[in-house]
């Protein structure tokens, strides 16, 4: 328990302890001041939580992550991370078939991919009928030069393209019909959360770099494992749950069973509804809800660790996988976890797995339905036009961060973290620490393939 009287007497007090406020305390932590991180819930990581359920871990909101954010290979704590990762590219949905898409093209062997792809191309083309509704193997050669291309593209030089919603941008772009329909449309909308694309194209373009420079990929054993590593780094006594903050300022907070704790500046690290509560003024985002269902079957759907989509939208699921071929540890052995996720409230048990039968090409009724998380504030929104570095400094002493702040990603929940820290360092007058460095700058964690 947080005692009232100086428990936070010349410390820096984090309110939340989500993925955000966790990096902002490592960062304060790593540059030598005193932490206290004030967690209102009973356990830490915030929405990004893992449900344990007979041997199986369900995450509460099925993001994967991409092994080319910086901040996982920078963040301090982040060491012991282990990510899971997907099979290149994606497996899409379309006219009743499923089909490979979206792996950037090696530069060295790219000549010889779009030789080979127009050879193919001036063939006899087959019936109308039967032609592959994502294109055939120039479309795909050209796909994947252009993702190469992307992945070597200066994020900046992204940010300076103009701003639409990403619908109109993506209307607007020189893209075939196939490619956009048929890959780059359902991958933004999985990737997003946002099945409209209202997304400022700014965002998405970061996205979409982020995906052809990495990998997508999971927390070995589940979302909570990274907010757990973060926690479990910090100095021993730093974090507190069941603690609710009820006042803050900049340099006390009141909390609703420990009375008032002096110190020496507040980091608010709550969800967005939350922070404007406690701080009235704070803009509030739009949300867009996210429903994960997770079934255990009988044996395995597919035979890869593929991210599965679907392209038509025949059905309530943006995108499934078997998670268990990602990361076994998730599931007993013997027992094939199936994670799908909706963009919207939850459907009808018989809608869904219908819907799931028809992507995965079987009957689903012996799957057993685990768990149903629905979270109708999931996701900020980030409308255009979307400022991706929202001020985190409100003034000396008190400062504020989350993926409202900056992308609602993870990636932009740990940089607004950084950010508050460092805002929080130089009013103390105190120098950052530096970034953690990897060996191996392409591996920014430790990758598993299944």
């Amino acid at each position: 328990m947080v005692e009232p009287a100086d428990a936070g007497a010349g410390a820096v007090v984090v309110v939340g302890a989500g993925v955000a406020g966790l990096a902002a305390a490592q960062h304060l932590a790593r540059a030598g001041v005193r932490v206290l991180v004030l967690e209102a819930g009973g356990t830490v990581g915030g929405r990004m939580s893992t449900e344990k359920v007979d041997g199986f871990r369900l995450d509460r909101i099925g993001r994967p992550l991409s092994t080319a954010y910086p901040e996982l290979r920078h963040a301090p704590g982040l060491d012991g991370l282990v990510l899971r990762l997907f099979a290149p590219g994606v497996l899409v949905h379309s006219a009743g078939r499923r089909h490979r898409a979206g792996e950037p093209t090696d530069p060295r062997r790219a000549r010889g991919a779009f030789t080979a792809a127009r050879a193919l191309a001036t063939a006899p083309r087959p019936p109308r009928g039967t032609r592959p509704p994502l294109g055939g193997p120039l479309d795909h050669a050209r796909l994947g030069a252009a993702l190469a291309r992307l992945a070597a593209t200066d994020p900046a030089r992204l940010l300076a393209r103009p701003e639409l919603s990403t619908g109109r941008a993506l209307s607007a772009r020189s893209l075939p019909a196939r490619t956009l329909h048929g890959f780059v449309r359902p991958l933004l909308s999985a990737l997003l959360c946002d099945p409209e694309l209202t997304t400022s194209s700014r965002c998405a373009d970061l996205a979409l770099h982020a995906y052809a420079a990495g990998r997508l990929a999971v927390p070995e054993g589940g979302a909570d494992t990274l907010p757990e590593l973060l926690a479990a780094t910090l100095p021993p006594g730093t974090v507190h749950t069941g603690v609710r903050a009820t006042a803050v300022s900049a340099n006390s907070v009141t909390t609703a069973d420990n009375g008032r704790l002096p110190c020496r500046g507040v980091v608010l690290a709550t969800d967005a509804a939350a922070a404007a509560e406690l701080l009235p003024g704070l803009r509030v985002p739009a949300f867009h809800e996210v429903t994960v269902v997770h079934h255990a079957a009988p044996e395995p759907p597919l035979t890869e660790p593929a991210l599965l989509l679907d392209a038509d939208r025949l059905g309530p699921v943006a995108h499934t996988s078997v998670i268990s071929l990602v990361d076994p540890v998730r599931a007993p052995a013997g027992r094939a976890l199936v994670s799908s996720t909706v963009l919207g409230p939850p459907p009808t048990d018989r809608e869904l797995r219908r819907h799931l039968a028809a992507l995965y090409g079987t009957s689903t009724s012996a799957w057993e339905t685990l768990a149903v998380h629905h979270t109708p504030h999931a996701v900020p929104a980030m409308p255009a036009p979307h400022d991706l570095r929202r001020p985190v400094r409100l003034l000396d002493g008190l400062y504020v961060c989350g993926d409202h702040r900056d992308t609602s990603t993870v990636q932009g929940a740990l940089t607004s973290g950084r950010r508050a820290a460092r805002a929080a360092l130089r009013d103390l007058g105190l120098p950052a620490a530096p970034a953690r460095s990897h060996p191996q700058e392409t591996r920014p964690v430790r990758d598993k393939a299944a």
